[in-house]
């Protein structure tokens, strides 16, 4: 069913909110340590089996290998205007200036606790391009994955900040679920198989970025590669057309 990757990324991170409530003294810092690695070995293996699943086919008993020119197309073409654009460090612009505003007033330690956690957890190639593979392809590992690593961190951030934590679920449910129904009425409408399985395979590549990032820390500004999807559905298109 379309649409429930984020049903269950929404519900792990209420969930752990309110173990991270419960917790209120937070997991120490090894922990958090060792979970990030766990989450990030995971999602390099999604993003390497759908990057290869992309890639490979077998006709007739022979395996042969395709795409490694459009998506190298893409993602450089792609990452030059990221990097033209600097989405990486606007992102991380806009999180700090609404840190900077949740700082002030009375209820700080909410609004702190809610922009904090929000913006963990739906900025992000996983928040994205998971959406646009459960909608498109009606797959949600991207999201699962992504729910458990939430639900973690929620109980960080709530024991941390308190209950404002768990309030970042509804700009979760409202990002991915409407970009969930963009990416599923497109597919139901104008964009042909082709374009389909080359946006999945691309997300792939990314989410594998995202998966080196956690196991192995920042390595890549995936934020600014996001660009590469747009021009690989451009290049598909145009390869069809052509």
């Amino acid at each position: 069913m379309r649409g429930i990757g984020t049903i269950v990324n929404v519900a792990a991170i209420i969930l752990g909110g309110l173990v991270g409530l419960v917790m209120k003294g937070g997991l120490k810092q090894h922990y958090q340590d060792a979970l990030q690695k766990a989450m990030g070995l995971c999602t390099i293996f999604i993003g390497a089996s759908g990057t290869l699943a992309g890639m490979f086919t077998v006709e007739n008993g022979v395996l042969s290998a395709g795409g490694s020119l459009v998506m190298i197309a893409s993602m450089v073409v792609g990452t030059v205007i990221g990097e033209f654009f600097d989405f990486d460090g606007k992102l991380e612009r806009l999180g700090e200036w609404l840190k900077a505003k949740a700082s002030r007033g009375e209820d700080s330690r909410f609004v702190e606790g809610f922009v904090t956690a929000s913006l963990v957890v739906c900025v992000g190639a996983m928040a994205i391009v998971g959406s646009i593979q459960d909608g498109l392809l009606g797959d949600p590992s991207t999201l699962f994955t992504k729910s458990v690593m939430d639900g973690v961190i929620l109980i960080v951030f709530a024991s941390a900040y308190g209950k404002g934590a768990i309030f970042s679920a509804l700009p979760v449910g409202v990002l991915q679920g409407g970009v969930t129904v963009l990416a599923a009425v497109l597919a139901k409408g104008t964009l042909p198989p082709e374009i389909i399985a080359n946006l999945s395979f691309l997300g792939a590549a990314l989410i594998f970025c995202v998966g080196v990032n956690l196991a192995f820390g920042p390595k890549f500004r995936v934020a600014n590669m996001l660009p590469a999807l747009v021009v690989g559905v451009g290049i598909t298109w145009a390869q069809m057309v052509l």
